[in-house]
Order: structure tokens, then C-alpha cells, then sequence
């Protein structure tokens, strides 16, 4: 049986807005405990998918994640495990999890449409059987699903899938090209060891400016 519980307060608005016996039926038709096949299927296809989390004050920050074709792996039906891949170094959401471990996964496919959210307490690990999953990876993320909720597609816009990032690291061996942001010149100085001196073989330093412009106009190389 899910451990997913309406507050109070959705439930006082589930009564002024006259959902309430819609919302309790809801909680035995989409919302459930264990990956079907059919969350299986859907989140084995996923590129992508946005993590939310809060910190000790209950302050909630919302990120994307990324990675190749079925990068979230799925054990066994209540379990998911994701890579944490090179990124901006704030560790934000990742400091969220090892602190309150309360999560929410929201993964979208805007072709068909479709979504699936996911609830779940997350653990990082740097598990070598788990972190060697995923070539690249710096650790990973193991969550125990709480609650799944299938959603209906109404508001989702429909687009079409053009093609994947070129930053995702390589599946096989792990490397990926330096990201655009890592040849901005006034952060050459703290940037981490490992990345010093790259910009050189990418195409030379850029300012802010230069960048900002790449970000704005769609360039891949930003």
C-alpha cells in the first residue's frame, strides 16, 4: 500500500472545489507503490527527467538531469538508481538529498505525450557495482519509490524530439566534450584542476557576453 497521504490543506481545497470523491478514487487508479510495466517501458525510453528537493528549512529547488537513452536503471520495482555527471559544481539538489532524502522525479515525453511522477527517499552512493553503471559518472543517486502517480498528458505541449544533448557522456567510455560555460575566461581561475587548461583544445576562451549570445541563439556549443 503507497505511503502517499493528501495534507490537510489539498484536502480542504479537494472540498471547496467539489474533488473529493474524485481525489480518493484517484489514490486506488493512479497512484501506486511499485513500477508497472508499463513505468518500466516508459522510463526505460527517458533522456531526461526533473529532480526535485528541499533542504533542512524546507526550501525546494527543482533541476533537470540528463543522459543517454534509459540512463535510470530500475532494479527491481520499488528502486531506481541515476548517475550524478559533471556539472556546475554547486552540488545543490545532491546536498538536498544526503541531507533530507526526500525527493520527487517528474519524467515527460512531450512526443506522445506523457508524464509519470515519482516520490521517494534517495541515498547518494559511490557503490562501484552502481556508480559503474553509468561511464563518467561522479557518483549516483539510489531511491526507494514512496509513491508513483500517472498523469493524464492534458497540458502538455507537443513537440518534436530533434536530437540528444552531445554532453551526455559516452556510454561506453565516458567522455564528453568540455561544455561551452568552462571556456569563459573570467572563470579560468576556479575552475578544478581537471578542467584547467581545456579551453585551449575547444576552440579558445570566450567572455560572458560570447557565451550568453550562444546560449540565446541555440548553439550546441554553449
Amino acid at each position: 500500500m503507497t505511503q502517499f497521504a493528501y495534507t490537510d490543506k489539498a484536502l480542504e481545497l479537494q472540498k471547496r472545489f467539489d474533488t473529493t470523491a474524485l481525489a480518493a478514487a484517484e489514490l486506488q487508479v493512479i497512484v501506486h507503490d511499485a513500477l508497472s510495466p508499463g513505468d518500466r517501458a516508459f522510463v526505460g525510453q527517458a533522456e531526461m527527467f526533473w529532480l526535485a528537493s528541499v533542504d533542512n528549512k524546507g526550501s525546494p529547488t527543482v533541476s533537470f538531469k540528463g543522459g543517454a537513452k534509459g540512463f535510470v536503471h530500475m532494479p527491481d520495482d520499488k528502486t531506481m538508481l541515476f548517475p550524478c555527471f559533471d556539472g556546475n559544481g554547486m552540488f545543490f539538489s545532491m546536498g538536498n538529498i544526503a541531507t533530507t532524502s526526500h525527493i520527487g522525479m517528474l519524467f515527460m515525453d512531450f512526443v506522445t505525450p506523457s508524464r509519470l511522477r515519482v516520490q521517494g527517499d534517495a541515498q547518494l552512493t559511490d557503490d562501484p557495482a552502481i556508480v559503474g553503471l553509468w561511464p563518467g559518472a561522479q557518483f549516483a543517486v539510489k531511491v526507494a519509490i514512496t509513491a508513483l502517480i500517472t498523469n493524464c498528458p492534458r497540458y502538455i505541449p507537443r513537440m518534436q524530439r530533434l536530437e540528444g544533448s552531445r554532453y551526455v557522456p559516452d556510454v561506453k567510455t565516458g567522455a564528453q566534450p568540455i561544455p561551452g560555460w568552462k571556456r569563459i575566461d573570467a572563470i579560468q581561475a576556479v575552475l578544478p584542476q581537471r578542467d584547467q587548461n581545456k579551453a585551449d583544445t575547444a576552440g579558445g576562451l570566450i567572455s560572458m557576453d560570447e557565451w550568453g549570445d550562444m546560449v540565446v541563439k541555440g548553439n550546441p556549443l554553449a
